[in-house]
């Protein structure tokens, strides 16, 4: 029997290329995200299963699990569904948005992990062991100016996952935090700035070899796939490009002087 994972927002993104990766290393697989033709697609593509849910809804999460529960085992979640809302001050910032982002980010990931920890502690007494997976951000680990509100959301997101990490302690789950900087992907920024494409474009112009969904989906699938008792417990990943969260070079990498 093939092991079986749960992705969330697989509709676009990183969620989706996960979908990819795993299928292609002969995982089953059950995407989740809100559009579902988009899920329809992508289970056509690559012969995944599809689950449409809003996970900021409580009853719909729990649809997700009993569906769930009754299609099979469970070994692993890889959580990345997710997001960021606008780049304001924190005296200017929309409250709307905050909560979003805590909704999305913080709320939804402890929905799922209470509804699917009793799946994948039955695949693992099964199985010798199951995973977790979350993508985060390096938005949890360094603040910046117009970043309060999605620094905050992961960070909290980070939180409950090493929280998570020492509560299942004893018990054969891994808890592993994937922390992405700079991902070009044809939606985050788009949706975080509300649809400017211009202005979502220029966050990538002149960066050489940004990261992109494939990249982080390749480290997720390196992640699950190592041996069953190595636990990855922070990967924190970023283009050549962005030593840090604030530094980011635009324009051909170089060396500067060769003796």
């Amino acid at each position: 029997m093939n092991r079986r994972a749960v992705v969330t927002g697989a509709s676009s993104g990183i969620g989706e290329a996960t979908v990819r990766a795993l299928r292609a290393r002969g995982w089953d697989v059950v995407g989740v995200a809100r559009r579902e033709d988009r899920l329809s697609a992508l289970a056509a593509a690559t012969g995944a299963s599809a689950i449409a849910c809003d996970l900021t809804d409580s009853a719909a999460v729990d649809a997700l699990v009993e569906q769930l529960a009754a299609s099979g085992p469970v070994h692993a979640l890889v959580q990345v569904a997710g997001g960021a809302r606008g780049t304001d001050r924190i005296e200017d910032a929309a409250v709307e948005d905050w909560q979003w982002m805590f909704e999305a980010n913080v709320l939804a990931t402890q929905r799922l992990v209470a509804g699917l920890l009793p799946l994948l502690r039955k695949a693992a007494s099964a199985d010798g062991h199951a995973d977790t997976i979350f993508v985060t951000s390096t938005a949890a680990q360094s603040a910046y100016a117009g970043g309060a509100g999605y620094n905050a959301a992961k960070a909290a997101e980070a939180m409950l996952v090493r929280v998570l990490r020492q509560e299942l302690n004893g018990e054969p789950i891994r808890v592993v935090e994937v922390a992405p900087g700079m991902v070009h992907t044809e939606e985050f920024t788009l949706n975080r700035l509300g649809g400017d494409s211009v202005a979502a474009e220029a966050v990538y112009a002149g960066v050489e070899a940004p990261l992109v969904a494939d990249d982080v989906a390749d480290v997720i699938a390196y992640a699950l796939e190592s041996p069953g008792h190595v636990n990855l417990d922070l990967i924190t990943m970023r283009p050549v490009a962005q030593s840090a969260q604030h530094l980011l070079a635009r324009g051909p990498l170089r060396v500067r002087s060769i003796d």
